[in-house]
């Protein structure tokens, strides 16, 4: 299968940051959710991708090619809708059938209509879940191969974020199609997302198929001394309080067997970041 995303040794420095080394590739036919904190380098990351903000170091191949060739493939949707306020919903039709050659009209008013945006509205009295409905609805008219989205699904209410969801299932049906979301919404990104990778303080922590992520960890509870009668190599982080002690573990299923009459949870998206970031590492 070939890869839509292939990104090499990706570094972006700043004064008080610095984003990577960053090794990722995204198969075609799939979707990678982009998890992290505020500040974790998910927005640079992407920016690096398109070439937005120039990489220090290292590279990234987006269908095959560079970015600004597979420019008219790409359809991107940042935290903010990047159209002129004074616009009308209506008017980014004309404004973008210049841009794009594979444009299509018909199917831009489809989307509209799909998500309720009237074209007679100027995008400064849209709010916030409107315009990334509205961007949404640009990056997908121009029929691209590869998304790449920032928190597209946040201001959203659940029933129309469970339509775009539905969408970008639907678009990665052809191999040929792949998106990078990054989200805060991980429930989104437990209902789609193949692969999982998480951004922390700029590193990338985690990077794997998200069933087998879900799968390997699991959330034990029990008394401090249980947990020191408990083989290190399977706790990645522990939470104590004074009642009881958290521990993340790895290979559940092998510390299942091991340790029987202890009882270990699956875990959730939320809860690993939670546990990495804030857990005692061990």
């Amino acid at each position: 299968m070939t890869n839509c995303i292939e990104i090499k040794g990706l570094v972006k420095e700043y004064k008080t940051f610095t984003l990577g080394p960053i090794d990722l590739q995204v198969p075609g036919g799939s979707i990678m959710g982009l998890i992290g904190e505020n500040g974790a380098g998910k927005t640079t990351l992407i920016k690096s991708m398109l070439g937005i903000v120039r990489p220090t170091a290292g590279e990234a191949v987006l269908l095959g090619t560079d970015p600004d060739r597979a420019k008219e493939d790409i359809g991107i949707v940042l935290d903010d809708c990047f159209f002129s306020e004074y616009l009308r919903v209506k008017d980014v039709d004309s404004v973008l059938s210049r841009v794009f050659k594979t444009w299509d009209r018909g199917l831009y008013r489809d989307y509209l209509d799909k998500f309720g945006l009237a074209g007679t509205k100027n995008i400064k009295e849209l709010s916030r879940g409107m315009r990334m409905k509205l961007s949404l609805a640009a990056a997908l008219a121009h029929r691209p191969k590869l998304l790449l989205l920032d928190e597209a699904t946040a201001g959203l209410d659940p029933v129309v974020r469970d339509e775009i969801l539905d969408e970008f299932l639907a678009f990665v049906s052809d191999d040929d199609h792949a998106i990078l979301i990054s989200s805060h919404i991980t429930s989104d990104l437990e209902k789609v997302a193949d692969y999982i990778a998480y951004l922390h303080q700029g590193r990338l922590l985690l990077c794997d198929e998200k069933d087998r992520l879900l799968e390997s960890y699991g959330r034990l509870v029990c008394t401090r001394g249980e947990l020191d009668q408990v083989d290190r190599g399977y706790v990645v982080a522990t939470r104590k309080s004074q009642y009881s002690t958290e521990a993340l573990i790895r290979r559940r299923g092998d510390f299942k067997r091991l340790y029987p009459r202890l009882a270990v949870e699956p875990v959730t998206l939320d809860e690993l970041m939670v546990f990495i970031v804030k857990g005692e590492q061990s």
